[in-house]
Order: C-alpha cells, then structure tokens, then sequence
C-alpha cells in the first residue's frame, strides 16, 4: 500500500484555517465515503483496503461498524465545517469507494446515505454513486439503493477475458457485469463500467473483447485506465521475479488508441484522458469537482479531504481511525497548499480534460512551450488557441505528462 504524503500536524480538533474555510463558501462541495473492505486482496491493487479476514471482529474495523464511524466524522465534519458561524455546504455529489462497497449491502449503503441527508442539505439535482463487484449485484440490491437515493452505479468489469481477470486476481464472474448492469439500468442508475488495459499476457484482441463487451451494454460512462505495477503488490512481485512482462508503453498506447477508436465510433465522448460518456449528463460530477479543484471532505481510514486549499489525510487502519474519532479527529497530517502547488495542481488536471487548460492557468515559465507543443502535435492549434484554451490531441493524450511538464517550465 502506498505511504501517506508527508505533512504538518494535523489539529487534534480537526480546525481549519478560517480563510479555508472562507475559500469554501460558495462553492461546490462533495463527500467520498471510504469502504476499506474486501473479500480477496486484488494482485495489482495498492488502495487502503483490507480483507475481513485481516480485520476480525475488533471493535472499529469491522463492516458492522462502519456506518457508525462514518456519523461520527461526519458530526466532526459538520463541527469544522461550520466553526466560523456559517452553515454546512450544501452537498451536490457524494461517491462511496473501495475496497469493495456492495460488500456492505443495500441496507447498510442505504444507512450511510442516510446519515449524509441528516447532517448536509443535498443539492436538488445530487449525483450519488457506490462502486460496486458485479457478483454482489442484483435487482434488490440496485432497487434498494435507487429507493435510497443513490443515482449511479459503478461496476468494476476490469476485463471480459477470464485469463485476464484471472492474472489481476479478479474473482467476479464476468457473466454477472450483464447482469449488474442490467439490474442498475432497470432501477433508473446510471451505470459507469471500469476497464483496465495492459494486464501481461493480455492480447490487443483480448483488450478489443473487453471493449466491445463494455459497449454491448450500453453503459452511460465508461473508465479505462492503464495498469500501473505498484511496488508492494503481488503483481509487482510477480513481474519482479519475472514470471509475469513488464507492460511496454507502446501496447498501453495501441490498446489506449484502440478504445478510443471504438468508444468514440459508439456515441461516446473523451472528456477526460481516462474517462468516456455517452452524453453530457453520463460525466461523472465527483471526479469532476476533483479535477477542478473543488472542496471536498473525505471519510473513512486513509481518506483525502480538500477545503479551500487545506488537504488533510486520515490515519490509513480502520481500527486507528475508529480509535481517534472517539476523542477527536481522524486525520493524521495536513498541508496549506503554496500558490505554486494550486498552479501546477491546475495545469496537471486541466490540461487531462477535453475542455483544455485555459492560457491564463499556465505560468510564465511554460508559455513559450505552447508553440513548440502545438507544432509537435500534442496540442491542437486554431480554433482552440484563438479561444485561449489548450487542447491535447490524441497525441498529445498519449503524452500528457510531456505536456504538462512543458506547460509547467520543467
């Protein structure tokens, strides 16, 4: 698992800066839950998740107990959040992650929403979603939390291709995505499908049935991310022993080429480098509020917040978490981000979107690489430049980071 950042102190009390706090009024503001439960530890996964049987029953780190730590960092939430004399921010996007939510259940997903409803005011128009493993999903399940209030489903496919599945120690049965997905769109979710691509071993025909599989069911939102070997996974090692190759970044770039070729002849629309959506409505407005740099609280062990250019980070165990919240804040450092950061936090995920970076976002250091980028193919040239805006193209997609570092003077 990765290390959390290095940072200042956190308050005991979990106080802001007022002119956080400021900074938030007015704005939109979202709440990520964090489940950090799974049945089986996936091999290319370094998320904070931890299975059952790690856990056991101890008070704190159990699925029986979540709920009740997320109301009561959610009654700290409410107590920093208002500690100037405002009143709580109105919530427009809520996103429960994992680990694996659905391990949960409808009822118990359904109690936590409830719990957001009885301490935030939702915005009218709310986007709610749950991850979700594809075996745990069925017509009750999706039914329950439709009547809940949750909006969206996202359904972790990953691939069609069982050899594949089988390598990143995937245990769903692909046959239940249909089902999965058919049971959302039957309670009037809207469905997200992730895909990952670059898996070793895994063919472009392979990655090509994946694809196809993913549009055969019409879903509203489609993710797909290129697979990154994380130290201190069990894939890792097995590349490191070298039972398993290495992916190369030309496949990545022929299956990225490829999925974009068949989203886009599908009706689907890039809106941001890893992410489609069949209509405008089918984006996703949680990542969104991230990569605009929104404000937002996150709940759970080793969850990030962002309120008004504070980031701030809970302790990663669940049991730590649950033993903080009894007497004060959960969060295990905090840093007040220098102009600097905000700036090159800006370019990175600006420029990541179909929208473009506005000229005015990018630092005197990197202006005069625009032209060059332009004439390299990596950022379209008129009408977007005449708009002031920077656009990647496919190209330039494919060398976001080159882009970036250009933009930012590096």
């Amino acid at each position: 698992m990765p290390q959390l950042p290095d940072g200042d102190p956190a308050p005991h009390d979990g106080r802001l800066p007022a002119a956080s706090l400021s900074a938030m009024r007015g704005g939109t503001f979202s709440l990520y839950l964090h489940v950090p439960y799974c049945s089986v530890r996936c091999g290319y996964c370094d998320f904070n998740t931890y299975t059952l049987t790690e856990l056991g029953d101890a008070t704190g780190a159990s699925l029986a107990t979540w709920v009740d730590g997320v109301a009561a960092e959610l009654d700290l939430a409410v107590d920093v959040l208002t500690a100037d004399g405002g009143a709580p921010p109105v919530v427009d996007t809520v996103f429960v992650g994992g680990g694996t939510p659905s391990l949960l259940g409808a009822d118990d997903l359904g109690r936590a929403l409830g719990v957001v409803r009885q301490r935030f005011e939702a915005a009218p128009d709310w986007e709610v979603t749950t991850e979700a493993n594809p075996d745990q999903v069925d017509e009750a399940f999706t039914t329950a939390l439709a009547r809940a209030g949750y909006t969206r489903l996202s359904v972790g496919m990953q691939s069609a291709v069982p050899h594949v599945l089988a390598t990143l120690d995937r245990t769903h049965d692909p046959r239940n995505v249909e089902r999965a997905v058919a049971a959302a769109q039957s309670a009037d979710l809207a469905v997200s499908v992730d895909l990952i691509h670059g898996t070793p071993g895994e063919s472009l025909a392979d990655w090509r049935t994946s694809v196809e599989a993913a549009l055969a069911l019409r879903p509203d939102h489609v993710s797909a991310y290129a697979l990154t070997i994380e130290e201190g996974t069990a894939l890792h090692r097995r590349v490191a022993r070298g039972e398993l190759p290495r992916p190369s970044e030309d496949d990545q770039a022929d299956k990225y080429e490829l999925a974009d070729d068949l989203l886009t002849g599908a009706g689907y629309a890039w809106y941001e480098l890893s992410n489609w959506a069949r209509t405008e409505r089918g984006r996703c407005r949680h990542n969104e509020h991230y990569w605009d740099g929104g404000h937002w609280w996150g709940v759970g062990p080793g969850a990030h917040s962002h309120v008004g250019g504070t980031r701030f980070w809970n302790v990663k165990h669940p049991r730590a978490w649950a033993q903080r919240l009894a007497s004060g804040s959960p969060a295990e450092a905090r840093e007040v981000l220098t102009p600097e950061q905000v700036t090159e936090e800006r370019v990175m995920l600006g420029i990541r979107r179909r929208e473009g970076l506005p000229v005015e976002d990018v630092p005197d250091a990197g202006r005069q690489a625009v032209a060059g980028l332009v004439a390299a193919g990596l950022l379209e040239g008129v009408p977007a430049v005449r708009d002031r805006r920077l656009v990647l193209t496919r190209r330039g997609r494919l060398l976001a980071d080159r882009v970036t570092w250009g933009l930012l003077g590096l």
